[in-house]
């Protein structure tokens, strides 16, 4: 990485010395390296290396399917562009996941009002027979609703579940739609369906259907299964209004085609003086296929990449490693987060603290924590360095550090969630409007600012922050 010029360098001091022990086991931050965080703050509102980086990415390597052909481009892309940044050390660990495959999709309404639908198959769903699956549309409001449904008014219909999602900031909405989405197809076939359909898991109103995985559990056939557009998804209920049975056509060409091996893609930048524990970040490089992955999740690496490189430039590294993860193959089952989890669990207590960076790259309003009660004065500090960002501290709320994460966090990993306004992300999320445009330069450099904070204060500061094997195993929603 590019180092500042000197005069730049020089008030970005570090002091000679911060490895004094933290009594009691309380992890304290000094007052020199929190001079040092507000200094990487204001200068990352002025740097555009994440827009460059997602700019790239995505330009240069759109639909990143795992398991095809820009699965290896974007992993080459990537492994190059860490090396041209300088950092210390990048590497690759293989990760093997089962591979789905999209070929063409296609949906009608056969009677009583014929018609096209928009619509886009789910992740891990079969192909219809050849020539399509037709059958007569059965329709629950929310997915308790098919749960509670007889056998007998399900078997042999294609179950439709119109459930909607409500543009919030906490995008907490999301949890109706990925849980239809997700669980849907399994219930609808358990009871016998030859099909299923819902309403997109998205807040927008656009012809563009949102995709996203489906999950077939034990012992249960997989039956082809699709999203339509919120306004196809009204169509088929006006049609239903009208008191006829509604006969629809599906042809779905999909389905999964063996085993891959692909691969996270690892940088690091080597700390001073506790080079083998590390703060742990990153995003996802695959995407899905209808868009270019701009938001989900390119920004995603590139607001790591961002704060790293601001990290870096400093004089002196600090005193842990900066570890930065190019995770594969989240969309499908989140592979590559699993296989981080499974090499790495062990040794969790090297991961000092872990943030991934998932929900594109709208502004932070919000941090909260799962950490051991010594090192919460050690958040309020670090805490009190992005207020000026915007950002409040949630106490309350028990932050995870995101999905690729999970398994280094029920390891025993301490997990930092920055949350981010979630109302426009959800709109283009799994579509086709997943693109560079959606990126606000601005409020990018605001997640860019808040991530090199975190990432420097928890690699400096004077003690851990609780992880270590087990260590936050049943520990409730609020602490």
């Amino acid at each position: 990485m590019r180092l500042l010029p000197l005069a730049l360098a020089l008030c970005f001091a570090i002091p000679a010395s911060t490895d004094a022990s933290a009594a009691g086991g309380q992890t304290r931050i000094a007052p020199a390296d929190i001079a040092v965080a507000e200094r990487l703050r204001d200068a990352a509102l002025k740097d555009d290396t994440a827009w460059d980086f997602t700019e790239g990415l995505s330009t240069e390597i759109p639909m990143r399917m795992p398991g095809s052909a820009n699965d290896l481009k974007s992993r080459e892309w990537v492994t190059a562009k860490f090396k041209e940044l300088g950092f210390d050390k990048v590497w690759s660990e293989p990760v093997t996941y089962p591979v789905w495959v999209r070929r063409s999709e296609s949906a009608e309404i056969v009677s009583p009002f014929p018609q096209k639908l928009v619509v886009t198959a789910l992740g891990n769903s079969p192909a219809t027979p050849p020539g399509g699956l037709a059958g007569e549309i059965v329709a629950f409001p929310t997915l308790d609703a098919l749960k509670a449904a007889a056998a007998e008014s399900v078997r042999g219909k294609i179950v439709y579940v119109g459930a909607r999602m409500v543009a919030r900031q906490d995008g907490k909405d999301y949890g109706i739609g990925s849980t239809l989405r997700t669980n849907g197809p399994s219930i609808a076939s358990g009871k016998g369906a030859a099909g299923f359909l819902l309403r997109s898991a998205g807040t927008d109103h656009e012809r563009l259907p949102h995709t996203g995985a489906t999950r077939f559990a034990d012992g249960v056939a997989p039956i082809p299964a699709a999203a339509l557009s919120a306004p196809d998804a009204e169509q088929i209920e006006r049609v239903l209004a009208r008191g006829q049975p509604v006969r629809v056509k599906l042809a779905l060409d999909c389905g999964m085609d063996g085993t891959y091996t692909g691969a996270n893609v690892i940088a690091e930048l080597r700390g001073s003086k506790q080079p083998d524990e590390y703060f742990l970040t990153g995003g996802h490089l695959d995407s899905w296929d209808l868009g270019t992955g701009a938001i989900d999740d390119a920004v995603g690496i590139g607001i790591s990449v961002g704060a790293a490189k601001l990290i870096a430039q400093l004089p002196q590294r600090p005193a842990r490693s900066i570890r930065v993860v190019a995770w594969a193959n989240e969309e499908s089952g989140i592979h590559g987060g699993n296989a981080y989890g499974e090499k790495h669990g062990k040794e969790v207590a090297r991961a000092v603290l872990g943030s991934e960076s998932d929900l594109g790259a709208d502004r932070i309003y919000k941090m909260s924590a799962t950490v051991k009660p010594e090192s919460r004065d050690a958040l309020a500090q670090i805490a009190a360095v992005l207020k000026p960002l915007g950002i409040d501290y949630d106490t309350q709320f028990q932050g995870k550090g995101g999905a690729d994460l999970a398994a280094m966090h029920k390891a025993g990993m301490a997990a930092v969630s920055m949350h981010r306004d979630a109302t426009r992300y959800f709109a283009w999320h799994h579509t086709a409007n997943d693109t560079l445009d959606k990126i606000d330069p601005e409020q990018l450099r605001q997640n860019v600012a808040a991530y090199a904070v975190l990432a420097y204060l928890a690699a400096q500061a004077d003690g851990d922050f609780g992880s270590k094997p087990g260590a936050f195993v049943g520990q409730d929603k609020k602490n």
